[in-house]
This record gives C-alpha cells, sequence and structure tokens, in this order.
C-alpha cells in the first residue's frame, strides 16, 4: 500500500508540475512587445509593429523561434529573418492563403513533397522572364512561395 501511495503521490507532483507549467505558456503567449527581453526583439523585429495585436498561440510560436534562434546555423537563421519579414508585409488575406497552402503542402505524401520541391528548384533555375511569364500565364499554380 505505502508503494501505491509513494506513485500516487509522484503523478499528482507531476500533474500539478504539467498544470503549473501550461499556465507558464499561457503567460509568455500574453507577454507585450514591451516586456520582451533584448535577444528575442532582435530576433522578432520584422513582426515589433504587430506584436501586440498577434494572438496568444501566434506569440507563443514566435517565442518558441526566438528561444531556439541563437541553436541555428547562420543560414537558418538567415532564412528564418527572411521568411519573418516576409510575412509581416503581407496583408490578413495573403496570410490566410499562405497557412492553407501550408496545410495542404503538409498533407502530401513524402513522394509528392518530394517532387514539388524538385519542381520548385527547377523553377527557380529559370531566367527571371521566363518566370514572370509562367506568372502570369497561371498564377495559381506559379508564385513565390517557399517550399522549402
Amino acid at each position: 500500500m505505502a508503494g501505491f501511495q509513494a506513485r500516487l503521490k509522484l503523478v499528482a507532483v507531476f500533474l500539478l508540475a504539467l498544470l503549473f507549467g501550461s499556465i507558464a505558456l499561457a503567460d509568455d503567449a500574453n507577454v507585450s512587445w514591451a516586456q520582451l527581453n533584448g535577444d528575442q526583439r532582435k530576433v522578432l523585429n520584422p513582426l515589433a509593429s504587430e506584436w501586440d495585436t498577434l494572438r496568444p498561440w501566434q506569440r507563443e510560436k514566435m517565442l518558441d523561434i526566438a528561444r531556439d534562434y541563437p541553436k541555428m546555423s547562420p543560414s537558418k537563421q538567415e532564412l528564418v529573418q527572411m521568411r519573418l519579414t516576409n510575412w509581416s508585409r503581407m496583408t490578413p488575406y495573403e496570410r490566410e492563403n499562405a497557412r492553407k497552402r501550408h496545410q495542404q503542402f503538409q498533407s502530401l505524401s513524402p513522394e509528392k513533397k518530394n517532387e514539388l520541391r524538385q519542381k520548385w528548384i527547377e523553377y527557380q533555375k529559370l531566367p527571371e522572364s521566363r518566370r514572370e511569364k509562367l506568372r502570369t500565364e497561371s498564377p495559381d499554380t506559379y508564385s513565390d512561395a517557399d517550399l522549402e
């Protein structure tokens, strides 16, 4: 019986840790731009003007990016900065379309994803004049979205 009570106490402590951990995450997600530390502001600077209007789940995701940023390679950091800058320049409509395309892409089989990535690489190798012509002829098929 003593072993059972000890295990029960461990489970209770674990559940409390989970509960308080999720409360801390929720509080982190409600942090204002002014409350971010200098490193977080540096990474998330492209979102500075809109930070206080982001939804809690969006802030939490961005804070995760800022937390992981120092561990990234310089090329990955550059990619993150480019994507944050591009995202900050999008209209709400463009963002919603980007989310939908991303979800569609994520639902594809690994083979189909690789096929699309290869086509994207081939498209990027084309001269700009040819890419412009393709975008004009088929705007739904050819856009400059990131497929990485």
